[in-house]
């Protein structure tokens, strides 16, 4: 009974989700776009995640730099150390770390701030006044993490590439000239443009994940952190599950 009754929470909270992404896409071609809304959200996501997102990035390619470094040298591969980060960076590891650390800080943000609202009533004092809470709260979310993911992650990328450089150059005593002639060979650019479209795909299950945890928020303060807490597990375990099948899609689509 407890398995069944935990398959019918997962259905309805599947169909509930795929209304308010439906509902999103609606208001965004009939309703009044809320620009106000819209760009406290892009400084909030955007302007604001810069330090976690550099932090993130810069290390990642350090430490990717240093142990592959340490693997190629044992075979006198020294210079290909850089095209193998620059390939990890654009693909893989920047779409993804970037959109870990913005699920765990702005998903959580959106789950709290909207599960706050819910339990205290303001959402209905919204609808009170004829205004759709997804219209005026959803959609300025979910256009501001659209956007900003990208631009986060692009900056993530070049931000790991430049550091493994200086440290392979500089402390590891790579050759430059050859590491940035491997590096332009192997890094195609549909390597970016998977990273780009991963990272805009990564960005609307955050956002949606996030405002759907808020917006059904019920319990007081309690619930409210259950929501929050739910929504950074659910958009994590999102985005690492969805990067295995847009990979496979991807490397289909992008040979």
């Amino acid at each position: 009974m407890a398995n069944r009754a935990g398959l019918e929470y997962w259905i309805s909270g599947l169909g509930r989700l795929t209304i308010l992404l439906g509902e999103v896409f609606k208001s965004l071609f009939t309703q009044r776009f809320n620009w106000d809304g819209f760009m406290q959200q892009m400084h909030f996501i955007g302007v604001k995640s810069q330090s976690v997102v550099l932090i993130t990035g810069a290390f990642t390619g350090m430490v990717l730099c240093a142990q592959t470094y340490f693997q190629f040298h044992k075979v006198h591969m020294d210079s290909a150390t850089l095209a193998v980060v620059s390939v990890s960076m654009c693909s893989e590891l920047g779409p993804v770390l970037t959109a870990l650390m913005v699920a765990g800080r702005v998903g959580a943000a959106m789950a709290a701030e909207l599960g706050t609202m819910k339990v205290t009533e303001q959402i209905d004092a919204l609808r009170t006044l004829a205004t759709h809470p997804v219209d005026y709260l959803v959609v300025p979310r979910m256009l501001a993490t659209l956007i900003a993911m990208p631009l986060l992650t692009i900056e993530s990328i070049s931000i790991g590439i430049g550091a493994a450089y200086a440290i392979g150059v500089g402390l590891l005593d790579i050759d430059a000239a050859y590491s940035w002639q491997y590096v332009i060979k192997y890094t195609d650019v549909n390597e970016i443009f998977t990273g780009i479209i991963k990272a805009t795909i990564f960005g609307v299950c955050i956002a949606l994940i996030g405002c759907y945890k808020g917006l059904f928020c019920e319990g007081g303060a309690e619930g409210v952190g259950k929501a929050t807490t739910e929504a950074v597990v659910y958009a994590s375990i999102t985005v690492l599950m969805s990067n295995f099948f847009l990979t496979l899609l991807l490397n289909h689509l992008l040979p």
